[in-house]
């Protein structure tokens, strides 16, 4: 990689921590082209972005970013995932490291602040956006429902 290529992804990477939510960090050794592919699509698909990092370009584009505390974190076959959704990230990482050992989620950080492991398996349980979104119309259609069968009971018995 010569120094104009260092230098673009240096800014691609510094426009990433820039603009987006929440960082999550992992070491991805071991994995397969494969995996890392599906992994790639799962984070797509969620609303993310997932890119393989060279430690040293990151820890500099890490520089005057909101997510400056993570760069300890930059050791070894690092990736992240990021995202300005703070849940989908951190649930496509956690989901995909259950079902394979060669990914071990390390961190993160979502704001100004470090997120540790435990925190990111939380914010990986708390439903999406959409999620939520289903729940809240079920409960407002429930009781329309409700009252429609019970007014249909009510009907069925004065007609028989």
């Amino acid at each position: 990689m010569n120094r104009e290529e260092k230098a673009q992804l240096l800014s691609e990477l510094h426009e990433l921590f820039t603009t987006s939510e929440i960082v999550v960090v992992s070491h991805c050794k071991g994995l397969t082209v494969a995996e890392v592919s599906e992994l790639r699509d799962n984070i797509r698909k969620a609303g993310a972005g997932f890119r393989v990092t060279k430690n040293r370009i990151t820890r500099l584009a890490l520089k005057d970013t909101k997510f400056e505390g993570l760069t300890d974190l930059f050791t070894g076959p690092t990736a992240i995932a990021f995202a300005n959704d703070p849940i989908s990230a951190c649930k496509v990482c956690v989901e995909f490291a259950k079902n394979n050992e060669k990914l071990v989620v390390i961190g993160g950080a979502m704001g100004t602040g470090v997120l540790s492991l435990a925190e990111i398996n939380k914010l990986a349980t708390i439903p999406s956006l959409e999620e939520l979104r289903a729940k809240i119309i079920g409960l407002l259609q429930a009781p329309a429902a409700q009252l429609a069968r019970v007014t249909k009971a009510y009907s069925e018995k004065e007609a028989a």
